[in-house]
């Protein structure tokens, strides 16, 4: 099976070409802005120096979030927008599907930082058992995390020097979300089950303009 994954979520534009699971190759670029320009280039200059052609693609992956609101809407529309193309499925990733390793066994937790400024620092969480999801991604404050740990003990995986401050180093398991990971995880899923939709845990910052009552 042959799979491009897209992950524009993050501070980055990150993609990844994989036949099963040989990576045939893959390009990042760190920018926290600017994604919907850069990521069309960026996808053809991996296919031809892999002599793929868009076409061949058995279906296309995406991480939908949580993470940028610009950044999830540019990579799932530009993600969906091939797939339509060469009508092929694509299929949506969650952040911390996508950074949870592969052949993790037992309970197991993915945390990866949203909210960093204290007092009111919160993650984006999402709960796991031997890989498979078994709850929805989530915003949960540090304080309800540390409680939530203690009473239900998963292994925690996340970015370690946001977690560090709150947790022992020794129980936190490095992970972060990259396509290649999504591409992975993209082949176990089923199309008509996980089509690519943004996964919004909170609502965006910006906010509508005022209306100015009529004189």
């Amino acid at each position: 099976m042959l799979v491009l994954a897209i992950h524009t979520a993050g501070p980055a534009c990150d993609i990844a070409l994989l036949r099963d699971t040989d990576l045939l190759g893959e390009q990042r670029e760190a920018m926290a802005r600017g994604q919907d320009a850069r990521l069309p280039g960026l996808v053809e200059n991996l296919l031809n120096d892999a002599k793929v052609e868009l076409a061949q693609i058995d279906r296309f992956a995406v991480i939908t979030g949580p993470g940028s609101f610009t950044g999830i809407r540019v990579g799932v529309a530009f993600a969906r927008g091939l797939a339509l193309a060469v009508d092929k499925p694509c299929i949506g990733v969650t952040s911390m599907e996508a950074a949870l390793p592969g052949g993790q066994q037992g309970s197991a937790m993915v945390a990866l930082p949203a909210q960093k400024r204290p007092p009111d620092v919160t993650f984006w969480t999402q709960t796991f058992r031997t890989g498979s999801a078994t709850g929805l991604p989530r915003e949960t404050r540090v304080e309800d995390l540390l409680d939530l740990l203690r009473e239900r003990p998963h292994m925690l995986y996340g970015e370690v020097p946001a977690l560090e401050p709150f947790f022992d180093p020794g129980l936190i398991h490095a992970a972060m979300p990259t396509a290649r990971h999504a591409a992975r995880v993209a082949m176990t899923l089923d199309p008509e089950e996980r089509p690519a939709h943004p996964t919004y845990v909170r609502a965006p910052d910006a906010a509508l303009p005022k209306v100015r009552p009529e004189a």
